[in-house]
């Protein structure tokens, strides 16, 4: 099975997207506010909510801390904080606000294990790694140790450190099936994707691949994919 989780990106302590699920026959009212988006979404079956917060990643701390609360307080489901959690504080800062997991981005942890064991304590289970999976990204960043890590590598060490989850983006790019496949069956962390999905077939060649959950965004507010359809394609099969 892959879950299906909506993503809210929030901005000043509302949702960067106007939802608006009737606009197509003229019916509903669009709105703004996190809170009543994630309850819509979660009455259609959300299992959980991710937040991304903009204005915290452009501080480096949590920021949207009302906005987060909000929607803590509307739902009943988790609730995946990602943006300004750079480290344990901050992650103390987001669990405090009613988030109930956190994505940390790996550049925080890459070269800095005392950062990450600190991060696992406060977090355990709940806290995910964040890192784009093409590797000509992952090969520009400024590594102190040669030759640069590969993405396989990298996964197999922090999945060996104690991460449970990783969030893989891929700049907008279909995902390679084929390739997540393989790291899938090579870790016992759960891996998500994020971004670059926009089909119900995609979504069911994740689950194939052995793909934990993916995170969808913008195309649940453009109308290109409804909740439903991506929760059916990313369901098992009947036995």
């Amino acid at each position: 099975m892959t879950l299906v989780i909506p993503s809210l990106d929030i901005r000043g302590g509302r949702s960067r997207l106007v939802w608006w699920p009737g606009a197509s026959t003229g019916s509903g009212v669009p709105t703004d506010r996190p809170d009543v988006v994630a309850r819509a979404l979660v009455e259609q079956g959300a299992p959980l909510i991710h937040l991304v917060d903009l204005d915290g990643a452009r501080e480096g701390r949590p920021a949207n801390l009302q906005a987060i609360a909000s929607v803590a307080r509307a739902v009943a489901t988790p609730l995946q904080v990602a943006g300004g959690i750079d480290g344990p504080e901050q992650i103390e800062i987001a669990f405090a606000a009613g988030a109930t997991r956190v994505v940390m981005p790996l550049w925080s942890v890459a070269e800095d294990p005392d950062v990450l064991a600190a991060s696992l304590r406060v977090a355990g289970d709940w806290l995910a790694i964040g890192l784009d999976a093409r590797e000509e990204r992952l090969a520009e960043y400024p590594w102190r140790r040669r030759p640069a890590p590969r993405l396989a590598d990298l996964v197999a060490e922090l999945d060996a450190a104690g991460v449970r989850r990783f969030v893989l983006s891929h700049g907008g790019a279909s995902p390679d099936l084929e390739r997540l496949g393989r790291l899938a069956a090579s870790v016992q962390a759960e891996l998500v994707v994020a971004g670059g999905v926009d089909q119900a077939s995609t979504i069911a060649g994740l689950r194939r691949a052995g793909v934990g959950a993916v995170i969808l965004g913008e195309v649940l507010f453009d109308g290109r994919l409804t909740l439903a359809a991506a929760i059916d394609a990313g369901a098992p099969l009947p036995s």
